[in-house]
């Protein structure tokens, strides 16, 4: 389960024997969500909450907007 990076306290981890759509593993602070990735028309957006804060939750979807080309290409990469 590779970390693909962390930043603000969370760990963006793509699994390697994971299924489709493409989605990122989102923990902090021992809580996770899992963020659908989208594609060049679509927004990252939110799958599962498991116990995460609204205002993580939140954080954790602008950071995946704003890495969103870097995370496809690395579920991409894992995936091929």
């Amino acid at each position: 389960m590779p970390t693909v990076f962390r930043q603000a306290g969370f760990s963006f981890v793509i699994y390697t024997d994971d299924h489709e759509p493409s989605h990122t593993h989102v923990k902090k602070a021992g809580k996770e969500v899992v963020i659908n990735l989208g594609d060049a028309q679509t927004a990252p957006h939110l799958r599962e909450n498991k116990r995460m804060s609204a205002q993580s939750v939140r954080k954790a979807i602008r950071l995946a907007y704003q890495y969103q080309e870097e995370l496809i290409a690395a579920w991409e990469e894992f995936h091929q």
